[in-house]
């Protein structure tokens, strides 16, 4: 982590800013004036002025005009240095010797206060390079002191001070000078500089003590703009942490569909690897999210994307059929707008979640649900067949023996009653086969999704593996009034009626024919060009049909097939004459078939 956070704080030498110094004699030429630099070069030219009516190394003189000028330039490095890195770390290392060379001290310590203990982050030592990793003992009471009290102290000879001199810490450290300084942001401290000699010379003087203040004034806004820099990172990490991990996918673009973010959730979705996204950043050529996208579905998202961007507004597809080009996918995607991106501008915020299983799950508990109703009625339908059959039973056996006794009026009331129910059972088959009777549960429904929901089923079955699907429902289309099952019922039968139609064609074909054939059925639906209604267009390129079949398909118990009741594309006219519209078909042989279905929108209702 502390190398991804030494990429982005940028960092330069202050070596660049500050070439070789030149001696020159004149000492006038030697004086750095500040007034029109920023304030913070400007309060340290103040703090300097104030440094020197004390300090006898800034008084006037050509080599203590140099040690000045050294002192200077060393707080200027310094504050340079640290202001230019948000890496603590570095910040502290970059204080921690500057301090002991604008002081000479044989070591120093950096501590900063983490729950109000002190706690050691920095510490060289010109005796031991081995910073932290030793056993490092300071003189704590004086620690303790300046971070309790706020107020500096520095001592020029410990051994001959007597408040000083029998610390344990000075006894057993031979400890000469001592300073140490707190760091301050306001009035709230957050840590300290210490410094120790324990060789006599050179001594710890007010003016190294103001030098030092002065360091510290700078080091400790440096130190608090990288602990919050760190804090913020943290919470970067961990909220990428909790986006990586989330089950739902999150996709970031800018307004020209430049990818800003996207988790993996997302990746999985639409069956990307992360390796063919290019993230929106400086000198890169971000990957464009309609580029990841199947051409297929490229209208349908420019759409969704484009409805969100325009209205400002929030755009939501609670079910949407995605074909990624390798299988079927059913998407909830939520699109919401979002300003301030990263690197400026507005954007989207898509969320995608891969409903898929749950989808198949609610159709195998419709499914279950269904079968559990057809065992009811088919115990319903048994025992009312059951009826019949008693009545024609008893009937049957009574009238072999009326016939071996010659009882032939008996014996034709007998097979008057077995004709009867028959009948009777012929009415009571027929009725539950004729759709006319069914009720209808109109409700306004998006076409679009009903279509999807229907094939999404379909397409997974062997007859329709071999089938090429096109889709093409016109954008921005009424809801229809439609009894959701019933629509979707007749659909399938002519889906059903199309695979069947390729099958016969491909069984017709010769062998130079069929390897160049390709089975397609195509479903369209637009606005039919009447007000308030639309057309749902079902063709293919099957064996196709003569007239003299195309004028028979809509009578009941008609059909060309060899099990089949004929009352398929019965039960479709009635079930579209109920929602008040109309089914046509136009077909020629060896030239495929389409059925056209008109239907009403929901404004009409």
């Amino acid at each position: 982590m502390e190398d991804k956070k030494e990429k982005k704080a940028q960092e330069f030498s202050s070596s660049d800013i500050f070439g070789k110094h030149e001696d020159k004699s004149n000492a006038d030429s030697q004086k750095i004036f500040l007034n029109q630099t920023n304030t913070v070069l400007a309060d340290i030219e103040a703090t300097l002025d104030h440094i020197s009516v004390d300090s006898p190394r800034l008084e006037s003189g050509h080599g203590l005009q140099l040690k000045s000028f050294e002192d200077f330039k060393a707080i200027l490095e310094v504050s340079l240095a640290i202001n230019s890195s948000l890496v603590l770390d570095d910040i502290l290392q970059i204080v921690m010797k500057k301090a002991i060379d604008i002081v000479s001290a044989q070591r120093g310590f950096i501590m900063l206060l983490d729950d109000n203990k002190l706690k050691f982050r920095a510490a060289y030592d010109i005796n031991n390079e081995k910073g932290l990793d030793q056993d490092i003992r300071i003189s704590s009471s004086i620690a303790n002191r300046v971070a309790t009290s706020g107020q500096s102290i520095y001592i020029s000879d410990a051994q001959a001070d007597q408040k000083y001199a029998d610390l344990r810490s000075v006894i057993e450290l031979n400890l000469h000078s001592i300073m140490c300084v707190p760091l301050k942001i306001k009035n709230n401290i957050i840590g300290l500089i210490y410094l120790d000699n324990s060789v006599p010379s050179p001594p710890f003087l007010k003016p190294d003590l103001l030098l030092i203040e002065l360091l510290a004034q700078q080091a400790a806004h440096a130190i608090y703009n990288a602990t919050l820099y760190d804090h913020l990172y943290d919470i970067k990490e961990f909220n990428e942490k909790v986006v990586n991990n989330s089950p739902v996918g999150i996709i970031v673009i800018n307004s020209n569909y430049e990818i800003v973010s996207m988790n993996d959730a997302s990746l999985r979705a639409i069956q990307k690897n992360r390796d063919d996204i290019t993230f929106l950043a400086p000198g890169e050529m971000p990957t464009r999210l309609l580029s990841l996208i199947p051409k297929t579905e490229k209208v349908r998202w420019r759409q969704m994307l484009d409805i969100a961007l325009t209205t400002n507004q929030p755009f939501e597809d609670a079910r949407y059929f995605y074909n990624t080009d390798y299988d079927e996918k059913v998407l909830s995607i939520r699109i919401t707008p979002i300003s301030k991106l990263p690197y400026g501008g507005d954007g989207l915020i898509l969320t995608i979640e891969d409903i898929t299983e749950k989808i198949i799950m609610e159709k195998y508990v419709i499914l279950s649900e269904k079968l559990v109703a057809r065992g009811e009625m088919a115990s319903s339908i048994g025992h009312e067949l059951n009826n019949y059959l008693a009545i024609i039973g008893n009937n049957a056996e009574i009238l072999r023996h009326n016939l071996k006794r010659k009882q032939i009026k008996k014996a034709t009331e007998n097979a008057r009653q077995i004709i009867e129910n028959v009948t009777k059972m012929k009415r009571f088959t027929d009725g539950m086969m004729d759709f006319s009777k069914l009720e209808t549960d109109i409700t306004p429904y998006d076409i679009r999704t009903l279509i999807d929901e229907l094939l999404f089923t379909l397409k997974a079955l062997s007859r329709f593996k071999k089938v090429i699907f096109s889709i093409e429902i016109e954008p921005d289309l009424s809801k229809v009034a439609v009894d959701i099952g019933q629509i979707q019922q007749v659909l399938m039968n002519l889906l059903y009626n199309s695979a069947e139609a390729i099958e016969k064609r491909i069984l017709d074909m010769n062998e130079n024919e069929n390897s160049t054939y390709k089975g397609k059925i195509k479903i369209e639906v637009k606005s039919s060009g009447k007000v308030n209604q639309i057309v749902i267009s079902v063709k293919d390129n099957g064996i196709g049909m003569s007239d003299e079949i195309k004028a028979k398909i809509f009578q009941p118990h008609f059909t060309t097939k060899e099990t089949g009741h004929g009352l398929g594309l019965a039960n479709c006219k009635t079930i579209i004459r109920n929602h008040k519209g109309e089914i046509t078909v136009t077909s020629s042989p060896g030239e495929g078939t389409e059925f056209k279905i008109f239907l009403p929108t929901a404004e009409s209702e």
